[in-house]
């Protein structure tokens, strides 16, 4: 497709189709051209190859890509938990209020990702956690790998040790002969609605890490499961019981291709603002957008901030029973494939809209302009987080205000006379 006059315009209903269907079968497309400069979406192998210091590709300024060069430093699975642990103890170092601890030893503001495991490497401190408490439930992923596939639950050591294929001892093989796993803690008391499992599926865009400036994309969806939820040890093996992916779902007898087991998240913020209430519902949102500044903080310093990339994530978020989001893991290459009429719509404005902050009013490409976009071409993405901006204001924005509680000249949490305090964190 073109961009012009800040829109994408496809030139054909079929060139449309078959871009949008083969986005992540392709190496790489480019999609848009003249004589005067070229926007590239690529793939993440594409990207490596880019980047790779062999190839000796340099960019000029008027490229732009959609990746950076070490996204994966927050999208493999192992290296976003890493890089979480490693900001949580940076910032305990620091005496920061944000890794305030409570009188059990976890932490009040980031305690929002699972109780997390790398095997082979940590095996055994996975055993000794899980001797804790031995009747949990604990699910392994592939790190590497996306839609669901590789992951399975366990609940007893031994279904470990058959995994590992060294069931004479309680060693692993080494990490070099075996894919490395992530195993963490299940969360079994998801939020169910019609007794089905769900979990949110948000695009974020980052322009750029140094400083932080990020979008949330306000039309994500919420992806259900085709079987009504048990915690039944007997339907661990049932993956359309415990697995939200599309690509596991669209499989099962239930699966409905009108609307794809999917909700969007405005329905969502509905359905839980008459059921449960607003000010719960708000403060729900609030902590799902805190979690997500604080992942992308928590790689920032480590991320490659090449000034000729942007980044489109694919956020998935669970919530418990008790309103609490987790983060579950973060998608560099959401799927921009259709399975519904709703999905097409969807993804067709997610592209334009993310394309129109990437490059503004159309026009050639700068690697070197500020990235900061005038608010009208914005679209569905409204600014999540703008480190700049915070610093400019001169103002703590990190620590994150809850009702009841203010934040503060030095951080610490003051107590006031019960009424709600606004977020200062954004």
């Amino acid at each position: 497709f073109r961009i012009m006059a800040g829109k994408v315009k496809w030139v054909t209903d079929i060139e449309k189709s078959v871009l949008i269907n083969n986005f992540e079968k392709r190496g790489w497309i480019q999609v848009a051209e003249n004589e005067d400069w070229n926007f590239y979406w690529m793939s993440v192998q594409t990207i490596r190859n880019v980047f790779s210091v062999e190839t000796g590709y340099r960019l000029s300024d008027d490229q732009i890509v959609n990746h950076f060069p070490n996204h994966y430093e927050l999208t493999r699975k192992d290296l976003m938990v890493k890089n979480i642990k490693r900001y949580r103890k940076e910032l305990e170092k620091e005496g920061s209020p944000l890794a305030e601890k409570d009188e059990n030893g976890k932490y009040i503001y980031l305690d929002f990702v699972p109780v997390t495991f790398m095997l082979p490497a940590d095996y055994n401190l996975f055993v000794e956690e899980f001797r804790k408490n031995p009747s949990s439930t604990w699910i392994m992923k592939p790190c590497g790998k996306a839609q669901g596939k590789g992951i399975f639950l366990i609940n007893k050591l031994s279904q470990i040790k058959k995994w590992s294929r060294d069931s004479k001892t309680s060693s692993f093989v080494s990490q070099s002969s075996k894919e490395a796993y992530v195993i963490s803690l299940y969360i079994n008391n998801p939020l169910l609605i019609g007794g089905k499992k769900f979990d949110l599926r948000l695009y974020v865009l980052v322009s750029t890490y140094r400083p932080l400036r990020c979008y949330m994309y306000k039309l994500g969806f919420c992806r259900f499961c085709t079987v009504k939820y048990t915690p039944s040890t007997s339907e661990l093996d049932n993956m359309f019981v415990h697995l939200t992916n599309v690509a596991i779902q669209k499989h099962g007898d239930d699966y409905n291709h009108i609307h794809g087991g999917k909700w969007t998240v405005s329905n969502l913020r509905l359905y839980l603002e008459s059921t449960r209430g607003k000010e719960v519902t708000n403060k729900l949102f609030d902590e799902i957008h805190w979690i997500i500044v604080q992942s992308l903080k928590a790689v920032a310093p480590v991320m490659n901030n090449d000034k000729h990339c942007f980044e489109c994530y694919g956020y998935d978020i669970i919530i418990d029973d008790k309103l609490k989001p987790w983060l579950i893991e973060v998608n560099a290459s959401p799927s921009l494939t259709s399975s519904t009429a709703n999905d097409r719509i969807l993804k067709y404005n997610l592209i334009n809209d993310t394309l129109n902050i990437a490059v503004p009013n159309g026009e050639i490409p700068d690697c070197k302009w500020n990235k900061s976009p005038p608010k009208e071409v914005l679209g569905n993405y409204e600014v999540l987080y703008d480190e700049e901006m915070a610093q400019s204001d001169g103002t703590d924005r990190d620590l994150r205000a809850r009702p009841g509680q203010s934040t503060g000249a030095k951080g610490n949490r003051a107590r006031d006379s019960g009424k709600p305090v606004l977020t200062t964190w954004k």
